[in-house]
């Protein structure tokens, strides 16, 4: 997918919020947008998904199936999560149930049935991520993804990511936080006050030390986000999140 010359602003008399921004997207690539906030980061991938055209200059090779997840998901619409998910995947012309593997791998199985506007931030945030993903797309635009999920849904997004690029799709994401801008491959461009940058790839990170060791802990789950972010920070790197097993809770519990 090719951007050649792109030029875009919100208004005949608004700054330009893009200038001229040229780039290549290969097949099976993950392109991290990074950029200050009012930089054109939302700009650029709203442009790259076709929810907004050029003024000027052209996206050339598009991908005909294209999953878009904005920073936050419109939720004021009257369905159910459910609902929602199986009426999107009959517009893709998949039947109802395509949508019930995402609503299992996503964790929303115990909100299938709330309304979307009933849903917090960061559920309604998984059912945009969960309808983006209904038919594999060639290419897969997230804008800040991570945005009120919780820890365990946000070890999935480089899963996900992975397996779009590995399937041959393009992947642009926007990733303040950092947590994918070391994936493999990754290449990074930086938008800077309407001007792309293509700073290519990140340096490649360092060999494990030798004498590194997997330390397992257990957090209550309202903790666990922050745990994560804590131990990030810290310079750890974390390898997982996952359910403490059933058997183990109904031991505890007994």
């Amino acid at each position: 997918m090719r951007f050649e010359g792109i030029w875009f602003r919100y208004a005949r008399s608004a700054p330009w919020a893009l200038r001229d921004a040229g780039a290549t997207a290969e097949p099976g690539q993950t392109v991290v947008v990074l950029g200050a906030n009012g930089a054109g980061k939302s700009t650029l991938l709203q442009l790259a998904a076709g929810v907004l055209r050029p003024v000027r200059g052209a996206i050339r090779d598009r991908p005909a199936v294209v999953g878009w997840v904005p920073e936050r998901f419109p939720a004021a619409q009257p369905f159910t999560a459910a609902g929602y998910l199986r009426a999107m995947a009959s517009v893709r012309g998949l039947p109802p149930a395509a949508a019930d593997p995402w609503i299992e791998r996503l964790g929303l199985a115990a909100h299938a049935g709330t309304p979307l506007a009933d849903l917090s931030k960061g559920t309604a945030q998984k059912v945009g991520l969960a309808q983006a993903l209904l038919t594999p797309p060639g290419l897969l635009v997230l804008d800040e993804p991570w945005e009120g999920l919780d820890a365990a849904s946000r070890t999935l997004i480089p899963e996900i990511v992975t397996e779009v690029t590995e399937a041959g799709g393009v992947v642009l994401v926007s990733d303040h936080r950092g947590e994918i801008a070391n994936l493999p491959g990754a290449v990074h461009w930086t938008v800077t006050a309407g001007e792309l940058h293509l700073t290519g790839s990140p340096a490649p990170a360092e060999s494990p030390d030798e004498d590194e060791m997997i330390v397992e802990v257990a957090v209550r789950r309202h903790e666990a986000a922050a745990a994560v972010d804590r131990l990030r920070a810290s310079g750890h790197r974390v390898l997982a999140v996952r359910e403490k097993p059933r058997a183990d809770r109904v031991q505890e519990e007994r």
